[in-house]
């Protein structure tokens, strides 16, 4: 309970009013319960956001933060809502800031290979604008359909094609942020080569809103490869033999698009989703594949490759309605793995090298606590997805669902690698920075926080307690 308030919700709510020139400001109950609940929401965070601001320009973000700064309110920003990591999620007497109506191209430039966006423009959409000049966007999370590049940019979202391209960091040549006293900062441009200061451009893609607003994000186009691209599939005994053939198909000099790996139960739920029947091919594993430029000899080394580490039912097609398919098949994998039941999907990636004893360890842990385990992942890249579930009628979280995230964590970290691939960090690691970073790494990382957001408004409590 506050004592002695100097302000009551509706003084505060009239000085935002007058502030959002060209937005819109909702205070129903409604919109707010929509944008300020997780189902894995924590106590503390449970109570209902004060204000939802969709913005449609600078001077509306502006606006937002100096009521925020004159209330000390926090400002949680939002672009199309698509955190797994409770990293957007409204929170209490919070001003939900989203960015989603800001969701122009300003510029598709071929001859520069790169766009200029807005940051709710969606990922899918700016690859089919640049897809009619001959270009394309590479980075390619499960959430391309509906996922923006703002959001993309806050949390370095990754996916299917990080194998190839690289992450979301990978493709951004520049942003404007405003920062929580209002300055906005242009960082990078439109150059592929940038050593002039310091790379500020990388210490805001993935920062999660927490050092400041992503108003405008530049980004690296590349031409549509010339040839024929090919799709597959091929089968393994388990996941951790289907490891070692992408850690062989990795290095082989073929360059893959896309290596993903589900196994026996996610395909046995994408089965019971689609209608399908892949289950039936047998196997513990299925990896789906990708080669953009296909030839005979790009075929047939897939296949050494693959008939090496004893896998069974490869099939590859360039039709076009096939491959659209697969791909499909894949991005289903959530609400296949999802439907009907809690869920908890993780997130951690580690050396490729590592990545067949992860898989031993995923199985041992399913095995010891007798916890049913779907993993999935972009193998290619050693980014792994097992996602626990429980029963939908059992409220809480059970104890051994949370003994084995920290049993899987502590072995990632042991096999040198990390427990946030590409979902960020949001609410539900961020104790874990001083784990996986160290001490030092800890502060150094608060120490930049004050500094660019001295008053704590930005976020707070997210990316890192």
């Amino acid at each position: 309970m506050t004592l002695f308030a100097a302000f009551d919700d509706d003084e505060i709510l009239t000085f935002l009013n007058a502030q959002v020139t060209n937005g819109t400001v909702y205070t129903d109950k409604k919109t707010l319960d929509e944008h300020s609940f997780s189902s894995r929401m924590t106590d503390d965070d449970s109570k209902e956001a004060l204000a939802y601001v969709e913005a449609e320009s600078n001077a509306d973000i502006r606006g937002v933060l100096a009521t925020a700064r004159r209330f000390h309110l926090p400002v949680v920003t939002q672009n199309q809502y698509t955190s797994t990591v409770i990293g957007a999620d409204g929170m209490t007497n919070a001003i939900i800031l989203s960015t989603a109506k800001m969701n122009k191209i300003l510029e598709i430039s071929k001859p520069d290979g790169l766009a200029v966006v807005q940051p709710g423009v969606i990922n899918g959409d700016l690859d089919k604008e640049a897809r009619k000049q001959g270009m394309f966007y590479a980075p390619d999370p499960g959430s391309k359909p509906i996922s923006g590049i703002g959001g993309n940019a806050a949390t370095n979202a990754g996916g299917m094609s990080t194998v190839k391209y690289g992450a979301t960091k990978d493709n951004v040549l520049g942003l404007k942020v405003i920062l929580a006293d209002g300055r906005e900062l242009k960082l990078g441009g439109r150059t592929y080569k940038q050593a002039f200061g310091y790379d500020l451009t990388q210490l805001f893609v993935g920062s999660e809103g927490t050092l400041g607003v992503i108003t405008e994000v530049t980004v690296k186009l590349l031409p549509i490869p010339l040839g024929t691209p090919a799709m597959g599939t091929a089968y393994f005994k388990d996941m951790t033999q289907l490891a070692k053939a992408v850690a062989e198909i990795r290095i082989s000099g073929l360059y893959p698009t896309m290596l993903e790996a589900l196994d026996a139960n996610t395909i046995a739920a994408l089965d019971v989703y689609e209608g399908t029947h892949y289950a039936e091919q047998g196997g513990g594993a299925m990896l789906i594949f990708k080669v953009d430029q296909s030839s005979d000899l790009v075929q047939s080394t897939l296949k050494r490759l693959l008939d090496k580490n004893n896998a069974t039912g490869i099939q590859v097609t360039s039709d076009d309605a096939e491959m659209a398919g697969l791909q499909k098949l894949r991005q289903d994998m959530l609400p296949a793995v999802f439907a009907g039941q809690n869920h908890i999907m993780e997130d951690m990636a580690m050396p490729l090298s590592k990545l067949a004893p992860m898989m031993d360890y995923i199985t041992e842990v399913g095995e010891e606590l007798d916890l049913k385990i779907y993993t999935a992942g972009h193998a290619g890249d050693g980014n792994v997805h097992p996602t626990l579930v429980w029963p939908s009628d059992v409220k809480t979280v059970p104890d051994k669902i949370n003994e084995a995230l920290k049993m899987m964590f502590h072995k990632t970290l042991e096999l040198g690698g990390t427990i946030s691939g590409e979902h960020a960090v949001g609410t539900l690691k961020n104790q874990w920075n001083n784990v996986e970073l160290g001490e030092n790494v800890d502060v150094v990382q608060h120490q930049i926080k004050t500094l660019l957001d001295p008053m704590g408004i930005l976020n707070p409590k997210r990316k890192i307690d």
